[in-house]
């Protein structure tokens, strides 16, 4: 029989609000660092774990940044045109695996509404034969500023049940999109849905341009050995860790750098770790070289 008093909480079974709680008392952090420094003693002590830890360092850092940070941006973004067939939509669908999309009108800057892909099911049937408004189906859509942050754009999210946000840049044209899952991962760090593709498969595909993606996590042993290659892995086992190093910081979506006459570009990125690398010839000519299988 348990010796706590009725009410009482175990320690093993204490939750991690309780956690913090607790290590947090009789401490009177006087600013963001103070909490900070307690929270990791508190880890360092076994109070908090690891994942806990790294949940409160996101939870601070998410009200430090704002919406260009971590938007997928214009060039990226998966935006349907205003169609009067609901077959030259699904292309574009099918091929994203996403399930809401701005539409455009008259110009790749004009949103004219959200659809959300489950919609068009209805439409899928040639029995049924539907008459197919697009107007119809579309969600209004929100309109947020570069500049916003993301604690702000989180508690927006909340009180307007909207899952993505259109971000306009100061002229009004569109910048990128963001999605509510894009801020709760720098929380939580990454979210993996069924799209995303086995754990055990490092490089992801390549063009005929020589373009090829890959896993951050990827080993440098297994990339040298796809690409023909030659990077130390004395330092570092993976390629993300390889060229987050040769950035001097943690890159965002977008950024590029070349390494040992390849360029890679950060095509998913959060406040803590890359995610996947595009990854093409440099300008050199051993560049191309190294990618020939």
């Amino acid at each position: 029989m348990s010796e706590d008093q009725p009410g009482s909480t175990s320690a093993s079974h204490r939750t991690w609000l309780e956690k913090i709680a607790q290590a947090l008392k009789g401490r009177e952090p006087e600013n963001r660092e103070g909490v900070l420094h307690t929270l990791r003693s508190a880890h360092h002590r076994g109070v908090l774990d690891a994942d806990v830890l790294s949940m409160c360092e996101g939870v601070l850092n998410v009200a430090d940044l704002q919406v260009r940070e971590i938007m997928v941006p214009r060039s990226q973004a998966s935006l349907l045109p205003r169609s009067e067939s609901v077959w030259d939509l699904l292309p574009t669908i099918i091929e994203s695996g996403h399930s809401r999309f701005p539409v455009t009108g008259d110009s790749r800057d004009d949103v004219i509404g959200i659809l959300i892909a489950k919609d068009l099911l209805p439409y899928l049937d040639p029995q049924e034969q539907r008459e197919f408004r697009l107007r119809e189906l579309l969600r209004p859509a929100l309109f947020i500023p570069e500049s916003k942050r993301l604690d702000a754009l989180l508690k927006l999210f909340q009180e307007s049940r909207n899952h993505l946000a259109i971000v306009v840049d100061e002229y009004g044209g569109l910048a990128g999109i963001v999605t509510m899952e894009d801020v709760i991962e720098q929380i939580v760090g990454e979210i993996d849905d069924e799209h995303d593709l086995d754990e055990d498969t490092w490089v992801l595909n390549r063009s005929d341009d020589g373009r090829t993606v890959v896993k951050a996590l990827t080993p440098i042993e297994v990339f040298n050995e796809h690409f023909d290659t030659r990077l130390s892995d004395e330092e570092f086992d993976t390629i993300g860790g390889l060229v987050a190093n040769g950035f001097g910081h943690m890159p965002r979506r977008g950024e590029a750098l070349e390494l040992e006459g390849l360029r890679f570009e950060v095509l998913r990125a959060d406040s803590r770790r890359l995610h996947l690398l595009q990854v093409m010839p440099g300008d050199e000519e051993e560049a191309a070289e190294a990618l020939v299988e």
